[in-house]
């Protein structure tokens, strides 16, 4: 596979290495096994909205489906308007599907927004060019996203995409009439947009209230700075991702020369690099581990995921947050090792009942317009009992804000 980086290209009038900017991370998911028990924890417990269910065992042959004990639908959920912003899906329905049941590879997918559908086509191009292992390219329902599919050399499902459906006020996702739109093929260019869709719906009598609508079950009983909510925090922001790999160095590679990431830092565990990578002005969207740190870290054998970051609005509320969490009978660890958690100061792990872990904190460092993180020697120390309130660093409050309401 050929990765160097040979010319230049025109994304929107400045000229950059690859012929697509990734901005951010914009959804990401994992295959389960305790699907239910998975859907309360990060549904119920951590509060993502269920936008639309996916039964994807009625996309299987009927002699392969008998054989599936446990057929419980997929999940679409988001923590903000975006439609889906994190996804759950059965894992023995998924492995069906692909074909392969042996794989340690349970994160469903990382999906990273482009600006344009223009950067979706050019970079399917560019894969292709360079001889990566590509999955799709097209438009899914629901979600209406135009995407890329491809994988990493660890076989980790990469999606680049452009244009996610966005749920409004009302609540309401996208009728199912409207899934015609969808596309299983590279798209001609150009194509008509989001607002010509719907009146085209509404010309043919499509009641765009007919579709998907999450209506929470728990009562909104905590005060959260001055808004009522069902849990004492608020997921502002996912990511970043932190993944196990068996080649770092292949893996370093091609994040940086394939999708352009940027190496912000690396540390050390057990005499092992750690590497860190951006995409934006965060001080990292993706950590690369080598798989050997597994087990010496306390992960799940089971997944190379390594986490999944969730961000909450403020300090308090992620204290908070570990506090509700544990009510709940879920597993959280306060301050993992320094080395897994750089450009952040204060982080809990908690685990789904998969064994997942997700990475819980309210600050991350930004990289300013001269590419450097901040020194280490600049850096707040950790306090191994969490004081109930911390002094503002330069950045706090910075980088992606949250838009709308909490609730």
């Amino acid at each position: 596979m050929t990765t160097a980086v040979q010319a230049k290209y025109d994304v929107g009038g400045v000229l950059l290495d690859r012929p697509f900017k990734i901005r951010r991370l914009g959804h990401f998911g994992f295959n389960v096994v305790r699907m239910a028990e998975c859907k309360r924890f990060y549904v119920d417990l951590l509060g993502f909205k269920v936008s639309d269910v996916a039964d994807m065992a009625a996309r299987l042959p009927e002699e392969q489906r008998a054989k599936i004990a446990d057929t419980t639908p997929g999940v679409f959920t988001r923590h903000n308007t975006d439609h889906h912003t994190f996804v759950l899906f059965n894992k023995q329905v998924m492995d069906a599907m692909r074909g392969a049941s042996d794989s340690q590879v349970t994160i469903n997918q990382i999906t990273w927004q482009v600006g344009s559908l223009q950067e979706v086509t050019d970079a399917w191009h560019f894969f292709t060019e360079k001889g990566a292992k590509l999955q799709r390219v097209g438009r899914d329902m629901p979600g209406s996203n135009w995407h890329a599919y491809v994988y990493d050399p660890d076989g980790h499902v990469n999606e680049l995409y452009y244009g996610i459906e966005q749920v409004g006020w009302e609540g309401y996702s996208k009728p199912r009439p409207m899934y015609e739109r969808g596309f299983r093929e590279e798209p001609q260019l150009p194509q008509i947009n989001e607002f010509q869709e719907v009146q085209e719906a509404l010309a043919k009598g499509i009641d765009l209230e007919s579709g998907y609508r999450f209506e929470e079950e728990l009562p909104a009983k905590y005060n959260v700075q001055g808004i009522l909510l069902p849990r004492p925090f608020k997921i502002t922001r996912i990511g970043p991702v932190s993944i196990f790999v068996s080649d770092l160095e292949a893996s370093e590679a091609y994040y940086r020369d394939m999708l352009g990431f940027i190496k912000t830092e690396e540390t050390q565990y057990n005499g092992e690099r750690i590497v860190f990578m951006r995409t934006n002005t965060e001080h990292h969207s993706l950590a690369l581990y080598p798989i050997s740190l597994r087990r010496p870290l306390g992960m799940s054998e089971h997944t190379t995921s390594m986490s999944f970051g969730v961000q909450v609005a403020n300090y308090k509320q992620l204290r908070d947050a570990c506090d509700f969490l544990e009510e709940n009978g879920v597993r959280v660890d306060r301050n993992p090792p320094e080395a897994t958690r750089p450009g952040m100061d204060y982080v809990a792990h908690a685990w789904d009942p998969d064994g997942h872990c997700v990475q819980l904190y309210y600050y991350m460092e930004q990289v300013g317009w001269d590419g450097k993180p901040r020194p280490q020697s600049a850096r707040r120390p950790v306090e191994a009992v969490w004081p109930e309130t911390v002094e503002a660093l330069p950045d706090a409050y910075m980088g992606e804000p949250f838009l709308g309401p909490w609730g």
